[in-house]
Protein backbone atom coordinates (compact mmCIF):
# COMPACT_ATOMS: atom_id res chain seq x y z
CA UNK A 1 0.00 0.00 0.00
CA UNK A 2 2.96 2.84 0.92
CA UNK A 3 4.72 1.63 -2.13
CA UNK A 4 1.16 2.38 -4.46
CA UNK A 5 0.84 5.47 -2.56
CA UNK A 6 4.63 6.02 -3.46
CA UNK A 7 4.11 5.72 -6.48
CA UNK A 8 0.94 7.60 -7.38
CA UNK A 9 3.23 10.98 -5.85
CA UNK A 10 5.78 10.11 -7.58
CA UNK A 11 3.67 10.15 -10.84
CA UNK A 12 1.88 12.93 -9.44
CA UNK A 13 5.29 15.00 -9.27
CA UNK A 14 6.02 14.08 -12.80
CA UNK A 15 2.85 15.26 -14.36
CA UNK A 16 2.86 18.74 -12.29
CA UNK A 17 6.35 18.92 -13.80
CA UNK A 18 5.86 18.61 -16.88
CA UNK A 19 2.77 20.37 -16.89
CA UNK A 20 4.80 23.66 -15.59
CA UNK A 21 6.94 22.69 -18.53
CA UNK A 22 4.69 22.99 -21.13
CA UNK A 23 2.78 26.19 -19.74
CA UNK A 24 6.44 28.25 -19.51
CA UNK A 25 7.00 27.04 -22.81
CA UNK A 26 3.65 28.04 -24.37
CA UNK A 27 3.72 31.16 -22.11
CA UNK A 28 7.06 31.72 -23.76
CA UNK A 29 6.29 31.07 -27.48
CA UNK A 30 3.18 33.31 -27.29
CA UNK A 31 5.53 36.12 -25.95
CA UNK A 32 8.35 35.64 -29.10
CA UNK A 33 6.78 34.22 -31.93
CA UNK A 34 5.86 37.42 -33.37
CA UNK A 35 9.86 38.60 -33.55
CA UNK A 36 10.29 35.20 -34.24
CA UNK A 37 8.19 35.14 -37.78
CA UNK A 38 9.65 38.87 -37.95
CA UNK A 39 13.30 37.44 -38.58
CA UNK A 40 11.77 34.81 -41.01
CA UNK A 41 10.62 36.89 -43.19
CA UNK A 42 13.37 39.63 -42.36
CA UNK A 43 16.51 37.11 -42.68
CA UNK A 44 14.89 33.55 -43.85
CA UNK A 45 16.16 31.79 -40.28
CA UNK A 46 12.64 29.44 -40.23
CA UNK A 47 11.01 30.71 -37.00
CA UNK A 48 10.64 27.26 -35.79
CA UNK A 49 14.39 27.07 -35.69
CA UNK A 50 14.09 30.16 -34.31
CA UNK A 51 12.19 29.69 -31.43
CA UNK A 52 13.43 25.75 -30.64
CA UNK A 53 16.91 26.82 -30.13
CA UNK A 54 15.45 30.19 -28.29
CA UNK A 55 13.40 27.62 -25.89
CA UNK A 56 16.05 25.13 -25.72
CA UNK A 57 19.82 28.05 -25.08
CA UNK A 58 17.05 29.86 -22.59
CA UNK A 59 14.98 26.94 -20.78
CA UNK A 60 12.16 29.28 -21.90
CA UNK A 61 13.46 32.55 -20.54
CA UNK A 62 14.28 31.13 -17.42
CA UNK A 63 17.98 30.63 -17.77
CA UNK A 64 20.64 33.00 -16.07
CA UNK A 65 21.74 34.48 -19.55
CA UNK A 66 18.55 34.72 -20.68
CA UNK A 67 16.98 36.73 -17.47
CA UNK A 68 20.42 38.80 -16.64
CA UNK A 69 21.67 39.56 -20.23
CA UNK A 70 18.51 38.96 -22.61
CA UNK A 71 20.59 36.75 -24.11
CA UNK A 72 18.53 34.29 -25.68
CA UNK A 73 20.92 32.17 -27.69
CA UNK A 74 24.27 31.74 -25.52
CA UNK A 75 25.82 34.15 -28.11
CA UNK A 76 29.58 34.89 -26.77
CA UNK A 77 31.41 38.44 -26.79
CA UNK A 78 33.82 37.58 -29.68
CA UNK A 79 36.63 40.08 -30.91
CA UNK A 80 34.12 42.46 -32.69
CA UNK A 81 31.49 42.95 -30.14
CA UNK A 82 31.60 46.13 -28.62
CA UNK A 83 28.46 46.05 -26.68
CA UNK A 84 27.90 45.38 -22.76
CA UNK A 85 28.64 41.94 -21.68
CA UNK A 86 28.03 39.57 -19.14
CA UNK A 87 30.72 36.28 -17.88
CA UNK A 88 29.70 33.31 -16.77
CA UNK A 89 31.27 30.07 -16.16
CA UNK A 90 30.40 27.89 -19.41
CA UNK A 91 32.89 25.63 -22.16
CA UNK A 92 36.31 28.11 -21.81
CA UNK A 93 39.32 26.68 -19.77
CA UNK A 94 42.70 28.05 -18.97
CA UNK A 95 45.79 27.13 -19.84
CA UNK A 96 45.75 24.90 -16.95
CA UNK A 97 43.08 23.02 -17.52
CA UNK A 98 40.48 25.45 -15.33
CA UNK A 99 37.41 26.05 -16.41
CA UNK A 100 37.30 30.65 -16.43
CA UNK A 101 34.63 33.47 -17.00
CA UNK A 102 33.20 33.24 -20.64
CA UNK A 103 32.27 36.07 -22.20
CA UNK A 104 28.76 36.69 -23.66
CA UNK A 105 26.99 39.33 -25.11
CA UNK A 106 24.75 41.49 -23.22
CA UNK A 107 21.42 43.14 -24.95
CA UNK A 108 18.41 45.70 -23.69
CA UNK A 109 15.78 43.47 -24.70
CA UNK A 110 15.38 39.99 -25.57
CA UNK A 111 14.09 40.74 -28.87
CA UNK A 112 17.78 42.02 -29.66
CA UNK A 113 18.91 38.45 -29.36
CA UNK A 114 16.61 37.58 -32.04
CA UNK A 115 17.78 39.99 -34.50
CA UNK A 116 21.44 38.96 -33.37
CA UNK A 117 20.76 35.54 -34.20
CA UNK A 118 19.88 36.07 -37.65
CA UNK A 119 22.89 37.93 -38.36
CA UNK A 120 25.55 35.71 -36.36
CA UNK A 121 24.26 33.34 -39.15
CA UNK A 122 23.81 35.32 -42.13
CA UNK A 123 27.39 37.01 -41.18
CA UNK A 124 28.52 36.83 -44.70
CA UNK A 125 31.94 35.80 -43.40
CA UNK A 126 30.14 32.82 -41.94
CA UNK A 127 29.12 31.72 -45.52
CA UNK A 128 31.02 28.65 -45.63
CA UNK A 129 29.60 27.36 -42.66
CA UNK A 130 26.20 28.55 -42.72
CA UNK A 131 25.60 29.72 -45.91
CA UNK A 132 24.20 26.23 -47.34
CA UNK A 133 21.67 26.83 -44.82
CA UNK A 134 19.55 29.35 -46.85
CA UNK A 135 19.48 27.69 -49.76
CA UNK A 136 17.20 24.92 -47.79
CA UNK A 137 13.26 24.73 -47.96
CA UNK A 138 12.91 27.26 -44.82
CA UNK A 139 9.76 25.13 -44.18
CA UNK A 140 12.14 21.99 -43.90
CA UNK A 141 12.60 22.06 -40.27
CA UNK A 142 14.41 18.62 -40.18
CA UNK A 143 17.28 19.45 -42.92
CA UNK A 144 17.63 22.96 -41.12
CA UNK A 145 18.03 21.51 -37.67
CA UNK A 146 20.69 18.71 -39.17
CA UNK A 147 22.37 21.13 -40.67
CA UNK A 148 22.95 23.50 -37.55
CA UNK A 149 24.19 20.46 -35.59
CA UNK A 150 26.73 19.10 -38.73
CA UNK A 151 28.53 22.78 -39.33
CA UNK A 152 28.79 22.91 -35.72
CA UNK A 153 26.79 25.24 -34.22
CA UNK A 154 26.28 23.12 -31.28
CA UNK A 155 28.98 20.47 -29.60
CA UNK A 156 25.78 18.95 -27.64
CA UNK A 157 24.81 15.21 -28.62
CA UNK A 158 21.58 15.05 -30.07
CA UNK A 159 20.99 18.84 -30.93
CA UNK A 160 19.26 18.26 -34.12
CA UNK A 161 16.66 15.86 -32.38
CA UNK A 162 16.04 18.37 -29.32
CA UNK A 163 15.04 20.92 -32.11
CA UNK A 164 12.83 18.70 -33.65
CA UNK A 165 11.05 17.21 -31.20
CA UNK A 166 10.37 20.72 -29.54
CA UNK A 167 9.18 22.15 -32.82
CA UNK A 168 6.55 18.99 -33.20
CA UNK A 169 5.15 18.91 -29.95
CA UNK A 170 4.61 22.48 -29.83
CA UNK A 171 3.61 22.83 -33.95
CA UNK A 172 5.84 25.59 -34.37
CA UNK A 173 6.20 24.38 -37.75
CA UNK A 174 3.13 26.04 -38.87
CA UNK A 175 4.30 29.57 -38.27
CA UNK A 176 7.15 28.46 -41.16
CA UNK A 177 4.15 27.94 -43.44
CA UNK A 178 1.89 30.94 -42.70
CA UNK A 179 4.59 33.57 -43.19
CA UNK A 180 5.86 31.50 -46.24
CA UNK A 181 2.15 31.73 -47.82
CA UNK A 182 1.99 35.41 -47.31
CA UNK A 183 4.93 36.00 -49.92
CA UNK A 184 4.90 33.19 -51.71
CA UNK A 185 2.23 33.11 -54.95
CA UNK A 186 2.09 36.54 -56.53
CA UNK A 187 2.36 38.49 -53.46
CA UNK A 188 2.80 42.38 -55.22
CA UNK A 189 6.01 44.03 -54.89
CA UNK A 190 4.39 47.24 -52.74
CA UNK A 191 4.16 48.13 -49.48
CA UNK A 192 1.82 47.26 -46.98
CA UNK A 193 1.25 50.66 -45.98
CA UNK A 194 0.81 51.67 -49.95
CA UNK A 195 -1.53 54.72 -50.50
CA UNK A 196 -3.16 55.16 -53.60
CA UNK A 197 -1.52 58.12 -56.08
CA UNK A 198 1.75 57.84 -53.98
CA UNK A 199 4.98 55.71 -55.09
CA UNK A 200 6.02 55.13 -51.06
CA UNK A 201 9.66 53.08 -50.88
CA UNK A 202 12.12 52.78 -48.18
CA UNK A 203 15.54 54.55 -48.10
CA UNK A 204 17.91 53.60 -45.36
CA UNK A 205 14.69 52.23 -43.57
CA UNK A 206 12.84 55.68 -44.08
CA UNK A 207 10.05 55.79 -45.89
CA UNK A 208 9.78 57.89 -48.63
CA UNK A 209 7.94 59.02 -51.77
CA UNK A 210 9.32 59.31 -55.03
CA UNK A 211 7.33 61.93 -56.93
CA UNK A 212 5.72 61.36 -59.78
CA UNK A 213 2.74 62.70 -62.07
CA UNK A 214 3.38 65.83 -61.56
CA UNK A 215 2.78 65.84 -57.92
CA UNK A 216 3.42 69.25 -55.35
CA UNK A 217 4.43 68.54 -51.65
CA UNK A 218 0.74 70.24 -50.59
CA UNK A 219 -0.43 66.56 -52.33
CA UNK A 220 2.13 64.70 -50.07
CA UNK A 221 1.21 66.50 -47.02
CA UNK A 222 -2.35 65.75 -47.67
CA UNK A 223 -2.21 62.56 -48.96
CA UNK A 224 -0.78 61.14 -45.81
CA UNK A 225 -1.69 63.10 -43.67
CA UNK A 226 1.91 64.37 -42.55
CA UNK A 227 1.68 68.65 -41.92
CA UNK A 228 3.79 70.84 -44.29
CA UNK A 229 5.82 71.85 -41.05
CA UNK A 230 7.42 67.85 -40.52
CA UNK A 231 8.05 67.62 -44.41
CA UNK A 232 10.26 70.49 -44.55
CA UNK A 233 11.59 68.98 -41.30
CA UNK A 234 11.80 65.89 -42.61
CA UNK A 235 13.58 66.74 -45.73
CA UNK A 236 15.86 70.04 -44.88
CA UNK A 237 14.79 71.78 -47.71
CA UNK A 238 11.42 71.38 -49.74
CA UNK A 239 10.23 73.92 -52.97
CA UNK A 240 7.19 75.47 -52.45
CA UNK A 241 3.93 73.54 -51.49
CA UNK A 242 2.48 74.17 -54.81
CA UNK A 243 5.55 73.52 -57.42
CA UNK A 244 5.33 70.17 -58.95
CA UNK A 245 7.84 68.24 -58.28
CA UNK A 246 10.77 66.71 -60.79
CA UNK A 247 10.14 63.11 -61.73
CA UNK A 248 11.40 60.76 -59.41
CA UNK A 249 12.46 63.79 -56.45
CA UNK A 250 12.42 62.26 -53.06
CA UNK A 251 10.74 63.45 -50.27
CA UNK A 252 11.20 62.01 -46.70
CA UNK A 253 8.07 60.68 -44.72
CA UNK A 254 10.30 60.15 -41.61
CA UNK A 255 13.41 61.20 -39.80
CA UNK A 256 16.72 60.57 -41.87
CA UNK A 257 18.58 58.20 -39.79
CA UNK A 258 21.82 59.01 -38.20
CA UNK A 259 23.73 57.23 -40.25
CA UNK A 260 23.74 54.58 -43.29
CA UNK A 261 22.80 51.11 -42.80
CA UNK A 262 23.82 49.36 -46.17
CA UNK A 263 26.81 48.11 -46.92
CA UNK A 264 28.44 51.11 -48.19
CA UNK A 265 30.72 53.44 -46.37
CA UNK A 266 32.10 56.18 -48.22
CA UNK A 267 30.11 58.24 -51.26
CA UNK A 268 32.49 59.96 -54.14
CA UNK A 269 31.35 63.25 -54.99
CA UNK A 270 30.36 63.97 -58.39
CA UNK A 271 31.09 67.18 -59.86
CA UNK A 272 27.95 69.74 -58.66
CA UNK A 273 27.06 67.51 -56.28
CA UNK A 274 25.61 69.21 -52.64
CA UNK A 275 25.96 67.74 -49.25
CA UNK A 276 21.66 68.49 -48.98
CA UNK A 277 21.80 66.11 -52.89
CA UNK A 278 23.80 63.35 -50.42
CA UNK A 279 21.86 63.59 -47.95
CA UNK A 280 18.85 62.81 -49.52
CA UNK A 281 20.23 59.99 -51.51
CA UNK A 282 21.36 57.96 -48.39
CA UNK A 283 18.59 59.15 -46.11
CA UNK A 284 21.38 60.62 -43.92
CA UNK A 285 20.44 63.05 -41.35
CA UNK A 286 22.45 66.58 -43.17
CA UNK A 287 23.73 67.88 -39.47
CA UNK A 288 25.37 64.34 -38.64
CA UNK A 289 26.85 63.77 -42.08
CA UNK A 290 28.30 67.23 -42.01
CA UNK A 291 29.47 66.26 -38.43
CA UNK A 292 30.72 62.75 -39.31
CA UNK A 293 32.90 64.31 -42.19
CA UNK A 294 34.28 67.52 -40.12
CA UNK A 295 32.56 70.26 -42.66
CA UNK A 296 30.96 72.74 -41.29
CA UNK A 297 27.49 73.35 -42.34
CA UNK A 298 26.48 75.04 -45.47
CA UNK A 299 29.96 74.49 -46.87
CA UNK A 300 30.15 72.14 -49.73
CA UNK A 301 32.29 69.06 -50.89
CA UNK A 302 34.92 69.10 -53.64
CA UNK A 303 34.90 66.88 -56.42
CA UNK A 304 36.30 63.37 -56.01
CA UNK A 305 36.00 64.07 -52.17
CA UNK A 306 35.28 60.69 -50.55
CA UNK A 307 32.81 61.47 -48.03
CA UNK A 308 31.97 59.09 -44.50
CA UNK A 309 28.55 57.92 -44.40
CA UNK A 310 29.06 56.02 -41.50
CA UNK A 311 31.09 55.06 -38.16
CA UNK A 312 33.13 57.33 -36.21
CA UNK A 313 34.09 61.10 -37.61
CA UNK A 314 37.04 61.57 -40.18
CA UNK A 315 39.90 62.41 -37.81
CA UNK A 316 41.28 65.91 -37.62
CA UNK A 317 42.95 67.50 -40.28
CA UNK A 318 42.16 64.57 -42.80
CA UNK A 319 39.53 66.61 -45.07
CA UNK A 320 39.30 66.80 -47.90
CA UNK A 321 39.48 63.30 -48.74
CA UNK A 322 40.51 63.23 -52.52
CA UNK A 323 40.25 59.54 -54.27
CA UNK A 324 43.52 59.55 -56.29
CA UNK A 325 43.09 56.30 -57.33
CA UNK A 326 40.07 54.53 -59.77
CA UNK A 327 36.76 55.10 -57.70
CA UNK A 328 33.26 53.64 -58.59
CA UNK A 329 30.65 55.04 -59.90
CA UNK A 330 27.81 56.68 -57.64
CA UNK A 331 25.27 54.16 -58.22
CA UNK A 332 21.82 54.80 -56.33
CA UNK A 333 22.44 52.93 -52.91
CA UNK A 334 19.95 49.68 -52.31
CA UNK A 335 16.73 50.84 -50.80
CA UNK A 336 17.17 48.66 -47.66
CA UNK A 337 15.96 47.63 -43.99
CA UNK A 338 18.44 47.70 -41.26
CA UNK A 339 19.85 44.19 -40.40
CA UNK A 340 21.55 45.05 -37.10
CA UNK A 341 21.11 48.65 -35.81
CA UNK A 342 19.86 47.75 -32.49
CA UNK A 343 23.55 48.99 -31.50
CA UNK A 344 24.73 52.56 -31.00
CA UNK A 345 25.64 54.62 -34.18
CA UNK A 346 28.65 55.47 -33.80
CA UNK A 347 30.84 52.35 -32.47
CA UNK A 348 33.21 52.02 -35.72
CA UNK A 349 36.53 53.00 -34.51
CA UNK A 350 38.23 54.85 -37.45
CA UNK A 351 40.72 53.27 -39.60
CA UNK A 352 43.69 54.54 -41.08
CA UNK A 353 42.99 55.14 -44.73
CA UNK A 354 45.59 53.48 -47.55
CA UNK A 355 44.86 53.90 -51.35
CA UNK A 356 42.59 50.72 -52.33
CA UNK A 357 42.43 49.13 -48.92
CA UNK A 358 38.58 50.28 -48.82
CA UNK A 359 36.53 47.87 -50.81
CA UNK A 360 34.73 50.41 -52.32
CA UNK A 361 37.47 52.20 -54.16
CA UNK A 362 37.10 49.03 -56.45
CA UNK A 363 36.18 49.38 -59.75
CA UNK A 364 33.13 46.78 -60.11
CA UNK A 365 33.45 43.99 -62.40
CA UNK A 366 32.01 44.57 -65.76
CA UNK A 367 29.73 42.27 -66.47
CA UNK A 368 27.62 40.98 -69.80
CA UNK A 369 24.34 43.21 -71.17
CA UNK A 370 21.72 40.70 -70.44
CA UNK A 371 19.24 39.90 -73.02
CA UNK A 372 16.54 42.27 -73.84
CA UNK A 373 13.73 39.65 -72.44
CA UNK A 374 15.12 39.27 -69.15
CA UNK A 375 13.02 39.56 -66.00
CA UNK A 376 13.74 40.82 -62.75
CA UNK A 377 12.08 40.90 -59.11
CA UNK A 378 12.93 43.82 -56.67
CA UNK A 379 13.31 42.50 -53.07
CA UNK A 380 10.59 43.36 -50.31
CA UNK A 381 10.41 42.46 -46.68
CA UNK A 382 10.20 39.07 -46.18
CA UNK A 383 11.84 37.96 -49.49
CA UNK A 384 14.03 35.11 -49.64
CA UNK A 385 16.21 33.20 -52.55
CA UNK A 386 13.88 30.68 -51.89
CA UNK A 387 10.72 32.72 -51.83
CA UNK A 388 12.09 34.50 -54.94
CA UNK A 389 13.04 31.11 -56.92
CA UNK A 390 9.23 29.40 -55.91
CA UNK A 391 7.66 32.45 -57.36
CA UNK A 392 9.37 32.39 -60.99
CA UNK A 393 10.00 28.18 -61.02
CA UNK A 394 13.26 28.16 -60.76
CA UNK A 395 15.74 27.12 -58.70
CA UNK A 396 17.96 28.72 -55.65
CA UNK A 397 21.63 28.32 -57.39
CA UNK A 398 19.70 29.61 -60.93
CA UNK A 399 19.00 33.13 -59.06
CA UNK A 400 22.55 32.95 -57.67
CA UNK A 401 24.54 32.34 -60.93
CA UNK A 402 22.27 34.89 -62.65
CA UNK A 403 23.16 37.54 -60.39
CA UNK A 404 26.43 36.15 -59.49
CA UNK A 405 25.90 36.30 -55.69
CA UNK A 406 28.32 35.40 -53.40
CA UNK A 407 26.51 34.48 -50.69
CA UNK A 408 22.48 34.35 -49.55
CA UNK A 409 22.05 37.50 -48.23
CA UNK A 410 19.56 39.94 -49.96
CA UNK A 411 18.67 43.40 -49.35
CA UNK A 412 15.00 44.94 -49.34
CA UNK A 413 15.10 47.30 -52.40
CA UNK A 414 18.03 44.88 -54.53
CA UNK A 415 16.93 44.09 -58.05
CA UNK A 416 17.45 40.34 -59.01
CA UNK A 417 17.50 39.06 -62.39
CA UNK A 418 15.23 35.98 -62.32
CA UNK A 419 15.17 35.15 -66.02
Amino acid sequence: MCRTTLLVAICFCVFSTLKAQNSDFIDYIERYKKIAVEEMERAGVPASIKLAQALLESNAGKSELAKKANNHFGIKCHSDWTGKTYEKEDDDYDQFGNLTKSCFRKYKHAEESYIAHSEFLRDPRKENRYGFLFRLDPTDYKRWAKGLRTSGYATGAGYDDKLIRIIETYNLSELDRASIDQYVGGKPDKPTDAIPGLDIRKVNDVKVVFAKNKITVQDISALTRIPLKRLEKYNDVLPPPFDTLQENQRVYLQPKRCRYRGDRKWHYVEEGQTMLEISQLYAVNLKRLYKRNRMPEGSQPQKNERLKLKGFKIKKGTRPRLATESKPTNTVPPLIQADDDFMDDDITPEEPYTPGSDPTTTPPDVKPTPPANATYHTVVKGDTLYSISRRYGITVDEVSRLNGLASTVISIGQVLRVK
